[in-house]
């Protein structure tokens, strides 16, 4: 009975010394990258999103709105968005988009993106506060908004290939 006891016993040991090693701080990094980063004013989740556009990759860091309450949020009331920032609005569905500017006091730019992935159109330079819509020119499933006229600046234009 004893024996049995002391082998138990000596169990936790022995999984201990047989377990992975890694300092405190490689096991903090670790669970860092796994766990998504989260935008301070929003609360939405951040991922990287890349334009290619011919050679050039333009690298992105993009909040999702991805319910209908957050999309119907989106940056309203944003009082900036740094120049590699955006906003994507994804849609399980390809479908005609339209969207507005209301509460918006910031330009953007409006891109639209079809199920393949390549810029459908780009309404540029959007005017803050308006109340007009813009459309995709085509059925869309990924809008992607970033600071008006960043687009431009970039050489993003229809065709370039967006993933995230």
């Amino acid at each position: 009975m004893l024996h049995r006891f002391a082998a138990f016993a000596a169990l936790p040991l022995f999984l201990l010394a047989c377990s992975p090693q890694g300092s405190a701080e490689a096991l903090a990094t670790d669970a860092a990258e796994a766990t998504p980063a989260v935008h301070p004013e929003s609360g939405l989740e951040v991922v990287p999103l890349t334009v290619t556009s011919g050679e050039k990759v333009h690298k992105f860091r993009v909040e999702i709105a991805a319910t209908p309450e957050q999309q119907r949020q989106g940056l309203m009331f944003r009082a900036e968005l740094p120049p590699d920032e955006g906003m994507i609005f994804p849609y399980a569905t390809p479908q005609p988009l339209g969207f507005w500017m209301k509460n918006t006091p910031l330009p953007l730019d409006i891109i639209f993106i079809g199920a393949d992935g390549r810029i459908l159109n780009i309404a540029a330079n959007t005017t803050p506060y308006s109340l007009e819509s813009v459309y995709s020119v085509g059925l869309a499933t990924l809008v992607f908004e970033i600071p008006g006229g960043r687009a431009a600046e970039l050489g993003i234009e229809p065709g370039d290939l967006v993933e995230y």
